[in-house]
């Protein structure tokens, strides 16, 4: 039975690979507009209608098949990988294995997270609030020496030209 799950899990990634890609939908549509330019030889007859009808469906019904495979194979792999990202970091380890509860507990776990990220964000907020409170009276004294700067070379500027003894060199 494992041998022939593995020959199926293969055939569905084969075949998923393959209908994604462009040139199956290009060979699919010209199918459709080969078919439709047939209507007219077979006077747009039932048995013709019958043909795409049929060949559509059991396509289709196929698809579903081997689609929610993959799909699923898919979820369980990204569910292993993001299981293990909890379980190395420092995240809660009561997040591995949630996909398994049902959807009333999944909303009320939401809104928990959805709290604990409001208070999380909330507490950013503050502590760079405060940083930039204690920071202020700093940046205050800065600009006030720079402004007493300006205006004290300002100043030996003005009393220098007046006098004629500029320190600087003549353009």
């Amino acid at each position: 039975m494992a041998r022939l799950t593995h020959i199926f899990t293969r055939f569905a990634v084969v075949v998923s690979e393959w209908t994604g890609k462009p040139a199956i939908f290009v060979l699919a549509l010209l199918s459709v507009v080969l078919w439709g330019t047939t209507g007219p030889i077979f006077n747009y007859s039932d048995t013709w209608q019958l043909v795409i009808n049929t060949s559509t469906t059991i396509v289709t019904f196929l698809m579903v098949f081997l689609l929610q495979n993959a799909q699923t194979r898919d979820t369980r792999a990204i569910q292993a990988k993001l299981n293990e990202l909890i379980l190395t970091s420092a995240a809660e380890n009561r997040f591995v294995g949630i996909e398994n509860l049902d959807e009333e507990d999944l909303k009320h776990l939401d809104r928990l997270v959805e709290k604990a990220a409001k208070r999380h964000q909330d507490r950013l907020t503050d502590e760079v609030n405060e940083a930039a409170a204690d920071d202020f009276p700093v940046v205050a004294k800065s600009a006030a020496k720079k402004k007493r700067r300006r205006v004290s070379r300002t100043a030996s500027t003005k009393s220098q030209s007046k006098t004629g003894n500029s320190s600087r060199k003549p353009a």
